[in-house]
């Protein structure tokens, strides 16, 4: 294990370390049975008294993330009821524990991976509701006119075609006037979101998050060693009015926001929280994030203009990801104006040297096609009836969880009573053959362990039923089992 605790943070050194050894866990990146450092060992690599790590161990062993045997050691516990074939110790790969890593977290990608039959788990759409038959045409057809697609390198920035089909696109759906020149694509915008934290991000700076938020974008940055200031969401997003002290006291490179149908809540950032959120960008010189996967989904009318709309100085950073456009592409544009974009191009180059040409090509013919208008009004009324009819199954639920029903994007925020942990609710649900992201994997440290989030456009409608069925099972056996 490798890490560096803040000692500039608020945060306790035991909490520090609990929280990186408990990541650890979560992420898989330490495997069940593990022999963890003893006292005196983590101690002396990590700089701080004995007492801190036995009070990190203590509270670790508390919460059933490791078990601490006289005279043998400190274990990690098996946490999803799966016999080992054997210890990961006596595995001929048990030299490699010696081989330290910089990975603090990787909640995002753990979760991902998920195969159960019912997964609710990540934020995607059916892929039986995009129009295949069309999009392998396109490929056929671009590959029989334009053969060197496969086999030449693309401009790092970016196909200037899809650059310039981006920009009218931004324009017509969003209001966001932006030039080719001012574009970038990305291997999805999740790769933008790396892009901007090995640029402008490095080891002790303070970033501003939502809490919850994207669990990727968390990974990204604990990566980067950023250490990450969490402000609270409400109904109308982002609590902007709490943003002023925490920037006048951190000075923190930028701000992480998704302000349309955020993830995992589902609330959208009101428009005069937007303009506050810019004002204090621009007093500050301090950059925002604008993550936007979802706008284009909406049920109950359209989210505000994207805070790049009103950038007037070249504060915001806007990513845009082609998930309802064909997702295995795995494209994204972003927007970025001056010296940002120009170091943002440098970054992209040194990562991969540009996104393949001819997925560029396919996701230009969708984007200028006719059919994406009338695929995009047919994929909201879809999921929209999705939407409508999981909210009534989800009525049947006892009166202490709370639901917040999407008025766009793909997904519920669930909250069960406090005293219900839904990393373990997890292991019950995979027994039956159920996924879905537990609310700790949504925050950077002090998770809130009682929350969940499902995608309601992930599965056919007869799985998405089936496994919101049996997710209720779970749920009203964990609710019944703490009133008991």
């Amino acid at each position: 294990m490798k890490w560096e605790l803040n000692r500039a943070s608020e945060i306790p050194l035991t909490k520090q370390i609990y929280q990186a050894i408990a990541d650890k866990i979560l992420s898989n990146l330490i495997a069940a049975g593990t022999l963890l450092p003893s006292v005196r060992n983590l101690s002396k690599e990590l700089k701080v008294s004995t007492d801190t790590v036995i009070q990190a161990y203590r509270d670790l062993e508390k919460d059933g993330f490791i078990t601490r045997l006289q005279g043998k050691g400190t274990f990690v516990n098996q946490r999803e009821q799966k016999p080992l074939s054997k210890s990961p110790n006596t595995l001929p790969y048990a030299w490699q524990l010696s081989v330290q890593d910089y990975l603090p977290r990787a909640h995002f990608s753990n979760h991902a991976q998920s195969h159960e039959k019912n997964n609710l788990s990540i934020s995607r759409i059916d892929p039986g509701l995009f129009p295949n038959r069309f999009i392998e045409k396109l490929i056929s057809d671009e590959l029989l006119q334009n053969s060197k697609s496969i086999s030449t390198y693309g401009e790092i920035q970016g196909d200037k075609e899809l650059r310039e089909v981006y920009a009218r696109y931004l324009k017509k759906e969003h209001k966001l006037k932006t030039s080719p020149q001012d574009l970038l694509i990305t291997c999805g915008s999740q790769q933008g979101i790396e892009l901007v934290a090995k640029s402008f991000v490095g080891p002790g700076d303070f970033i501003i998050v939502e809490a919850p938020t994207y669990p990727a974008a968390i990974d990204i940055f604990r990566s980067r060693g950023a250490s990450i200031i969490q402000v609270p969401v409400d109904q109308q997003g982002l609590r902007v009015d709490l943003l002023d002290p925490l920037v006048e006291k951190y000075k923190p490179r930028l701000i992480y926001t998704i302000p349309n149908f955020q993830n995992p809540t589902g609330a959208v950032l009101s428009f005069p929280r937007r303009q506050e959120l810019l004002h204090i960008a621009q007093r500050t010189n301090t950059l925002i994030v604008e993550d936007d996967p979802w706008s284009e989904i909406y049920f109950d009318g359209c989210p505000p203009l994207p805070l790049k709309s009103l950038d007037t100085y070249g504060h915001v950073i806007y990513l845009k990801g082609s998930k309802i456009i064909g997702p295995g592409c795995r494209i994204g544009v972003l927007a970025a104006n001056g010296t940002l974009l120009s170091r943002l191009i440098a970054a992209k180059g040194l990562s991969d040297l540009g996104t393949p040409l001819l997925n560029q090509k396919v996701v230009s013919l969708l984007l200028e096609s006719k059919r994406i208008s009338t695929h995009t009004e047919k994929l909201r009324t879809a999921l929209e009836i999705r939407r409508d009819m999981i909210t009534e199954m989800l009525k049947k639920l006892p009166d202490v969880v709370t639901v917040n029903v999407p008025t766009g994007g793909l997904n519920y925020w669930i909250t069960l009573p406090a005293c219900v942990n839904t990393d373990n609710l997890l292991y019950e649900a995979k027994k039956e053959g159920v996924s879905f992201m537990p609310g700790s994997a949504f925050y950077a440290h002090a998770p809130e362990c009682h929350h969940l989030r499902i995608c309601f456009s992930s599965v056919d409608d007869y799985s998405l039923q089936d496994g919101v069925h049996k997710l209720f099972k779970v749920m009203n056996r964990a609710v019944k089992g703490r009133k008991e």
